[in-house]
C-alpha cells in the first residue's frame, strides 16, 4: 500500500444536500450477464460505469458479446459465445463468480485471473461446482488463477454446494442455469448463507426476463431451461452506495435527500432506512425521495447484518462516532471480501484511538474519543468511504487512496465535496 495518495477528509458542520446516485453495481452486472445470454438485444438504461462493471463488460466482450454506448445507456447485442479468452476479474467478486459458469457454455479455454487481492478471495465453491457439472477446470490453488475448458454445453440437473462464504456462488450458477440443458436445481448445504437478498435479486432479474426461477425453500432454488428475453431494462440507483451520504446527515446533524429511491426493490441498501432509524435518524420517503435527518446524537446498535453485510463498513463508522456501544453480527463472511473487512475496520478504528474488537462473526465497538490520522483503505472501496464518514467529525483524517472508490462509485470525492458545499 506504499505510494498511495492520501486524501484530507473534509470536516463539516450541519449540511443540507440532495444527492443523485449512479446505477446499482449489483443489478448492472447481473443484467450484463443475462444480456449476453439473451436471445435478443437488451438496452440497459443508466447502467453503472465503474471499474467492476467495466471489467464485466470487458469479460463478456472477450467471449463475443457486442456493446454499443448510446449516451448514458448501453445496447448489448448477444453473439454466439466463443473462446479462447482471457478474463481479468480485477477485484470484482461478481466477475469472478458470475462469468465462470457462463464460460462452461463456451467451446474452448477461458482463463481467469485478477488483482493480487483477488487471488485471496474464496473460489473453491465455484471451481468445484463447475467440475460437478462436467466442466474441466485447471487450478492448482482452488482460487484464481484458473482455466475453464468448456464443452459448449452444460447438462445441468441437481447440484449441492456450500455457499456459506458468499451468496455470489449461488447467484453465479443461477444466472447461467436457464441455458443448461436441464436447467438447475441448486441446494446449499453448510453453515449460514449470507446476503440472502442478493439471491432474491438474482431470481427477480431472471423472472423479469421470462425465466422460470423460484426459491424452493431457504436453501434451494430451481431454474428451468428456456430463453432469456432482451428488451429495455432500467437500472435502479445503487442504494448501498447511498450509505455514506445518508451517514453524513447523521454525523453532521443535517439533512440529506436521495432522489429516485425505489418504492420496492431487492437491493439490501434499502435496509438503511430501518438501521439508521434505530441509530437515531429521522427517515422519510415521499414521492421517490428519501430524506434522512440527523438529530445530533448517533445511538449505538446491536444488529444482525447477515443479510446486509455490505452495509457493515458504513454502519461501523457510525458506531465509532456513537454515544453508546454497538455489536454487529452475522458478518464473518466479510473476511473474504476485497480485504478482511473485520480486521481492517478494527485496525483503523483503533488506530484513531477507538475501541473496536473482532468477534467470531462480527464487531464490537465501544465509543472512545477519536483523533486524526491516516485511514488505510486496503484497496477496498467501502473502507475508503468509511474513512470519509469519520473525517466529517474528526479533524486530521487522511484517507489513503480515495480513488479506490472507483470500483463502484467513480467520482466519489467530487460528489462528497459537492454534498458538503466545498466544491
Amino acid at each position: 500500500m506504499t505510494g498511495a495518495r492520501n486524501w484530507p477528509a473534509p470536516e463539516a458542520g450541519k449540511i443540507r444536500a440532495t444527492v443523485f446516485l449512479p446505477g446499482s453495481k449489483s443489478l448492472t452486472n447481473r443484467e450484463l450477464v443475462l444480456s449476453a445470454l439473451s436471445d435478443k438485444p437488451t438496452e440497459l438504461i443508466a447502467p453503472l460505469v465503474s471499474r467492476d462493471t467495466e471489467l464485466m463488460i470487458a469479460s463478456l466482450k472477450a467471449l463475443g458479446t457486442k456493446f454499443t454506448w448510446q449516451g448514458p445507456d448501453l445496447l448489448v447485442t448477444p453473439q454466439r459465445l466463443s473462446g479462447p479468452a482471457k478474463i481479468d476479474c480485477g477485484l470484482a467478486g461478481t466477475v469472478m463468480r458470475f462469468v465462470p459458469p457462463l464460460a462452461m457454455l463456451v467451446a474452448g479455454e477461458v482463463s481467469f485471473d485478477g488483482d493480487a487481492g483477488a487471488r485471496m478471495r474464496p473460489m473453491k465453491t465455484t471451481i468445484e461446482s463447475m467440475q460437478a457439472l462436467g466442466a474441466e477446470v485447471s487450478s492448482s490453488t482452488q482460487s484464481l488463477p484458473f482455466t475453464v475448458i468448456g464443452k459448449g454445453a452444460v447438462s445441468g440437473g441437481a447440484l449441492t454446494i456450500d455457499a456459506s462464504a458468499s451468496s455470489q456462488f449461488v447467484s453465479g450458477l443461477l444466472l447461467s442455469a436457464a441455458k443448461f440443458d436441464q436447467g438447475l436445481i441448486l441446494t446449499h448445504k453448510g453453515e449460514g448463507l449470507p446476503s440472502l437478498p442478493h439471491i432474491e435479486m438474482t431470481l427477480s432479474t431472471l423472472r423479469a426476463r421470462g425465466v422460470v426461477a423460484t426459491a424452493i425453500d431457504g436453501s434451494s432454488w430451481r431454474v428451468e431451461p428456456g430463453s432469456i428475453s432482451g428488451g429495455k431494462i432500467v437500472i435502479e440507483p445503487d442504494l448501498s452506495n447511498a450509505g455514506p451520504f445518508l451517514a453524513a446527515a447523521m454525523v453532521t446533524g443535517g439533512t440529506v435527500q436521495v432522489l429516485n429511491w425505489p418504492s420496492t426493490t431487492t437491493q439490501v441498501g434499502d435496509q438503511y432506512r430501518q438501521i439508521l432509524a434505530r441509530m437515531g435518524a429521522r427517515i422519510e420517503v415521499t414521492d421517490g425521495v428519501l430524506t434522512v435527518s440527523g438529530t445530533g446524537d448517533i445511538q449505538g446498535i446491536d444488529a444482525d447484518l447477515s443479510e446486509a453485510g455490505e452495509l457493515a463498513p458504513t454502519i461501523a463508522a457510525l458506531c465509532a462516532l456513537a454515544i453508546s456501544p454497538s455489536k454487529l453480527t452475522g458478518i464473518g463472511h466479510l473476511r473474504g471480501h476485497e480485504t478482511d473487512r473485520l480486521k481492517a475496520l478494527v485496525a483503523e478504528i483503533n488506530n484513531l484511538g477507538g475501541n473496536a474488537k473482532e468477534l467470531a462473526d462480527g464487531l464490537e465497538i465501544t465509543p472512545k474519543p477519536l483523533h486524526g490520522g491516516v485511514w488505510h483503505t486496503y484497496h477496498d472501496h467501502r473502507m475508503a468511504t468509511s474513512g470519509a464518514i469519520i473525517g466529517l467529525a474528526i479533524k486530521g483524517i487522511e484517507v489513503q487512496n480515495i480513488e479506490t472508490t472507483s470500483k463502484t462509485m467513480p467520482g466519489f470525492s467530487s460528489m462528497w465535496l459537492e454534498m458538503l458545499g466545498q466544491k
